[in-house]
C-alpha cells in the first residue's frame, strides 16, 4: 500500500468523521432543544420511552448523545432510573439509522448534497435553513469521505499482512474486542459502523467476520456515557451500568446465535448482495431484538444496576424525596376520614423543609459577609430541594383537603399549606442574598466595617427566630409573643440599619453599587422576618386547635 493510499485513507476518514459531526450538529441544532423537552417530560411508560429514545437518536444520529442527556437528567433528578432504561433501549434502536443511510449508496450524488448544503449555509441568513444546510453538507461530506476511504482501501485486498489481520476477526473474541476498542476511541458507534461498512465494501473483510466486530462496537459506544458519568451522582453512574448491561447481554446472545445457527447467512440472503446493507440490517436486528427481549425485564436491569452500585445513606438524603409522607391513595373510599394519619407526616416534612430554609439563610448571610462564592452552589441545590418539597407537600395537602370531612383537620391542613408557601419564599430570599455575593466579586465591592457588623447582626437575629420556631412550646401564648417580639426587632433593626446606611451615604463612606445591594438585602432580611412570623402564627393556630 503506497503513501498516497495511506494519505487518501486518512483524508477520507477525516472527511467521514467531520461530515458525521457536521450532520449531527445540524440535526441537534434544529431539534435538540425540543428533544430535551420531550425527554424531561417523559412518563414512566416503557413503550413510550423506547419510542421517544429511538426517535430522538434517529434525529440527532447519536445514541451516545441521547445517553449522555439521560445521564444528565438522572443526575439532576429530573428522571428516575426506570425511565432511563426505556430511553437507552430506544437509543440503541435509533442509532442504526446511520448505517441504513450509508447502505443506500448515494455516493454518486454526494457532491450535490455537499454543494447545496454549503450554498444554504453561505448565502441564506435564516438560522433554521442554515441548520438544514449543515445537515445536507454533512451528509455529502460523509459520503465523499466514504468514497475516498473505499478507493484507498482497495489495494489492501491484496496486502498479506492486512488480510491476515482481517481473518483473525473470525475469532469472535478478537472481533468483539477490536470493535469495542475502536468505537471507544472514536466515541461513536454510528461512525465505527460506517467505517466497517466501507471496509466491507472494499472487499477486505467478509460479512461473517464483520458481525463480531459489529457486536463489539455496540459495547464500545457506552464509553461516552461512562465518561459523562464521571463525577456525577451514583444514580447517573447506574445509568451507564444499564447501558453496558444491555449491549453486553445482546452481544453474548447474538454471538452464541451466530455461532450455532445460520443467522449470518439468513441476514445476507435477505439483504441481497450489498454487504453494506447486510451490516446495516444486522445492526438493526441486533438492537431491535435485544430491546424486545429485554423490554419485560427493564425494571430488573435497573435493580441490577442498584445492586452493582448500592445506594449510600448520604445519597438517600441528597436525592430529592419525601421522607415522612407516603403516597396517598386517591380513591374516595380510601381517603375519606383517613387524612389524619398523614398530618403527622406532613408536619415532619414541613419541619424538614423549614430546617433546609434555615441552613440556606445562614449560609447565604455567611457567603455575603465573607464574599464566599463557594457557598452559592450549595445554597442553589438546597433551594431546588426546598422547591421540590413545596411542590410535593402541596400536592399531598391538596389531596387531603379534597376528601377531608373533619373540620379541625381541614383547618390544620390549610395551616400547613400556608406554612409551606412561606418557607418556600424564605428560600427565595436566601438565594437573593446569596446572589449578591456574585455582584460583590464581579464589581469588587467592599463594605465598611459598620455595614459588615450590621449584616452579622441580621444573621444572628434570623438564626434566633429559626431556633424559637424549632422549640416545642410549653406555653404557646408566651412562645408566640416572643416570636412576635423577634419579628418587631427585625422591623426596628431594618429601619435602624437603613438610617445608618443613609448616614454612610451622606458621609461618602459607601459607594453607589454597595448602597443598592445593602438596601436590597435589608428588604430580604425584613421579608424573612415576616414569613417566619406568618409560619409561627399558623403553628399557633394548629396548637390551639389540638
Amino acid at each position: 500500500m503506497s503513501v498516497t493510499n495511506v494519505l487518501a485513507l486518512l483524508g477520507g476518514l477525516a472527511l467521514f468523521l467531520y461530515g458525521m459531526q457536521m450532520m449531527s450538529s445540524g440535526l441537534e441544532s434544529a431539534a435538540g432543544n425540543k428533544m430535551k423537552e420531550i425527554l424531561e417530560r417523559l412518563t414512566a411508560n416503557r413503550f413510550l420511552g423506547v419510542v421517544v429514545g429511538a426517535a430522538i437518536t434517529a434525529v440527532i444520529q447519536s445514541s451516545s448523545a441521547t445517553t449522555v442527556m439521560v445521564v444528565g437528567f438522572v443526575n439532576a433528578g429530573m428522571m428516575n432510573l426506570n425511565q432511563a432504561v426505556w430511553i437507552i433501549m430506544g437509543a440503541n434502536i435509533g442509532t442504526t439509522i446511520t448505517g441504513q443511510l450509508i447502505a443506500l449508496d448515494v455516493g454518486a450524488i454526494a457532491p450535490i448534497f455537499a454543494f447545496l448544503g454549503v450554498a444554504m449555509i453561505m448565502f441564506l441568513k435564516n438560522p433554521k435553513v442554515q441548520y438544514i444546510g449543515e445537515i445536507l453538507a454533512g451528509l455529502g461530506v460523509l459520503f465523499i469521505g466514504m468514497n475516498m476511504m473505499g478507493d484507498a482501501m482497495v489495494p489492501l485486498r491484496d496486502y498479506p499482512p492486512f488480510i491476515n489481520l482481517m481473518t483473525r476477526f473470525s475469532n469472535p473474541a478478537v472481533g468483539i474486542l477490536a470493535g469495542m476498542i475502536f468505537t471507544a476511541v472514536i466515541q461513536s458507534s454510528s461512525a465505527s459502523v460506517g467505517i466497517l461498512q466501507t471496509l466491507a465494501l472494499s472487499g477486505v473483510i467478509s460479512f461473517r467476520n464483520c458481525v463480531f466486530v459489529l457486536f463489539g462496537q455496540n459495547i464500545g459506544t457506552c464509553i461516552t456515557a461512562v465518561l459523562a458519568a464521571i463525577g456525577a451522582e451514583r444514580s447517573a453512574k447506574r445509568t451507564t451500568i444499564i447501558h453496558l448491561s444491555f449491549n453486553i447481554i445482546g452481544t453474548i446472545l447474538f454471538t452464541i446465535v451466530c455461532l450455532t445457527t445460520p443467522l449470518t447467512d439468513i441476514v445476507a440472503d435477505f439483504s441481497g448482495a450489498n454487504i453494506s446493507k447486510q451490516i446495516a440490517n444486522m445492526h438493526t436486528l441486533f438492537n431491535l431484538t435485544t430491546t424486545l427481549l429485554l423490554l419485560p425485564f427493564g425494571n430488573y436491569l435497573a435493580k441490577f444496576a442498584v445492586k452493582v452500585m448500592p445506594e449510600k445513606q448520604e445519597e438517600k438524603e441528597k436525592h430529592k424525596h419525601l421522607k415522612y409522607l407516603k403516597p396517598i391513595d386517591t380513591g374516595v373510599d380510601a381517603v375519606i376520614g383517613t387524612s389524619a394519619m398523614y398530618l403527622e407526616g406532613t408536619r415532619k416534612e414541613i419541619a424538614r423543609m423549614l430546617d433546609m430554609a434555615r441552613v440556606n439563610v445562614d449560609r447565604s448571610f455567611h457567603a455575603f459577609i465573607h464574599a464566599d462564592s463557594g457557598a452559592i452552589k450549595d445554597v442553589e441545590e438546597r433551594e431546588a430541594y426546598i422547591d421540590y418539597l413545596n411542590k410535593e407537600i402541596s400536592r399531598a395537602i391538596s389531596k387531603m383537603m379534597i376528601h377531608e370531612t373533619n373540620e379541625k383537620n381541614s383547618k390544620n391542613i390549610g395551616s400547613y399549606f400556608e406554612m409551606t408557601g412561606n418557607i418556600e419564599r424564605i428560600g427565595d430570599h436566601a438565594v437573593n442574598i446569596c446572589d449578591y455575593t456574585n455582584l460583590l466579586q464581579e464589581n469588587q465591592i467592599k463594605f465598611s466595617n459598620d455595614a459588615i457588623r450590621e449584616m452579622q447582626e441580621m444573621r444572628e437575629i434570623c438564626s434566633h427566630m429559626f431556633e424559637r420556631l424549632k422549640r416545642a412550646p410549653e406555653n404557646p401564648k408566651e412562645w408566640l409573643e416572643k416570636i412576635h417580639d423577634s419579628e418587631n426587632i427585625v422591623d426596628k433593626k431594618t429601619d435602624e440599619f437603613y438610617e445608618k446606611h443613609l448616614e454612610r451615604i451622606r458621609k461618602g463612606t459607601c459607594n453607589d453599587e454597595a448602597c443598592i445591594i445593602f438596601s436590597e438585602m435589608l428588604t430580604d432580611f425584613e421579608r424573612i422576618g415576616d414569613h417566619l412570623w406568618n409560619i409561627a402564627q399558623e403553628m399557633g393556630k394548629i396548637i390551639e386547635r389540638n
